[in-house]
């Protein structure tokens, strides 16, 4: 796997260890990601602290004796995507590290925006800033076992000075529901809220819970239609996502894109049409809250590319409404997305 070389023994001021010590230090090549469950409401009480949810691509940050590498949430070795990233990362003072957090793109507010995200990719990485919000391994020791305020103490440490490109998530204790709002008028996301005294959980979902300002959620891409008005490229993409191995219907977005995404994304489709339509139960031609729908002229692709999009709510019937498309999610895998709903709290 692609690595960024770096000179981390004379930057950490550390001394040349034994090849055995050496092994000993070196982190685990990879750690499934602790996952999140939806919530309408963020918690509160003494055994939680909240976060700002960042709005760009989960990654994992594996630090051995100055070589980096960053994992995708599937274990994806994109670092040669990001090789500044991996550069400003290679500067921390650690031997060897395995950290978790959130690659952004930030705007001049310092609201992360996973569009500025895409746009950085293109355009380069100097707009985009690593969040690191936990720590599993640290020169040697797996600390994934603490306790989060634990791990997040020695992660706290080791990012002092953090080199330009890197900042340290911070979190507050109190309220859950009161920063979610505050969240809000800030234009953020929501907030992630975790136990305390939790220790690293990977797969897991319910010791950390997050809370959005926005429903948002990602769907795979089943086809497009052809364009009307003065939209090029793209009218719609149809949405689905799998329950009980099957692809539903989820419903269209048509709205949130710039000239050049319409052309993008279609040009990611053009090679994935099909003649036969993915989907288990064909999309119905007409809905209470969108136009007419002839199937005859939808351009079918095989199930492979991921959207996100932002929606109102969900229909009696199923679909969505009032959608918004956010941008294509390359660190989903397709057949990993399901329908996903918060759960009611108190």
């Amino acid at each position: 796997m692609a690595r960024i070389a770096g000179r981390l023994a004379s930057l950490a001021g550390t001394k040349r260890r034994s090849s055995r010590e050496a092994a000993l230090a070196s982190p685990p090549d990879w750690i499934e990601p602790q996952l999140c469950k939806l919530v309408e409401r963020a918690p509160s009480g003494d055994g939680w602290v909240h976060e700002v949810k960042f709005d760009g691509y989960r990654m994992a940050a594996r630090i051995d004796h100055g070589d980096v590498q960053l994992l995708t949430r599937s274990g994806l070795d994109w670092t040669e995507k990001y090789p500044e990233t991996a550069e400003a990362l290679a500067k921390l003072p650690v031997t060897s590290a395995y950290i978790d957090g959130e690659l952004c793109g930030v705007g001049a507010d310092g609201v992360t925006s996973f569009a500025l995200m895409q746009v950085a990719g293109d355009t380069g990485t100097a707009a985009l800033v690593y969040f690191a919000f936990d720590l599993m391994a640290l020169d040697g020791a797996p600390i994934a076992r603490l306790p989060l305020l634990q791990r997040k103490a020695k992660l706290a440490g080791i990012l002092k000075k953090p080199p330009a490109g890197v900042a340290y998530s911070e979190h507050n204790a109190g309220s859950g529901e009161a920063m979610r709002e505050a969240a809000c008028k800030l234009g953020l996301e929501g907030v992630v809220s975790k136990q305390i005294d939790s220790q690293y959980s990977p797969g897991n979902r319910g010791i950390w819970v997050k809370s959005k300002c926005l429903n948002r959620a990602k769907f795979v891409i089943v086809g497009w239609t052809d364009p009307e008005g003065s939209c090029s490229s793209i009218g719609a993409l149809l949405l689905g996502y799998y329950e009980d191995g099957k692809l539903k219907y989820a419903g269209r977005v048509g709205t949130g894109f710039s000239e050049k995404t319409l052309r993008m994304v279609h040009g990611k489709l053009t090679p994935l049409a099909i003649d036969t339509m993915p989907l288990s139960t064909a999309p119905p031609r007409k809905s209470r809250f969108g136009g007419t729908l002839s199937l005859s002229k939808v351009h079918w692709v095989k199930p492979t590319l991921v959207a996100e999009v932002t929606y109102l709510t969900w229909t009696d019937d199923g679909l969505l409404r009032h959608t918004v498309f956010v941008g294509l999610r390359e660190d989903k895998p397709a057949k990993d997305v399901r329908r996903e709903l918060p759960e009611r709290t108190a």
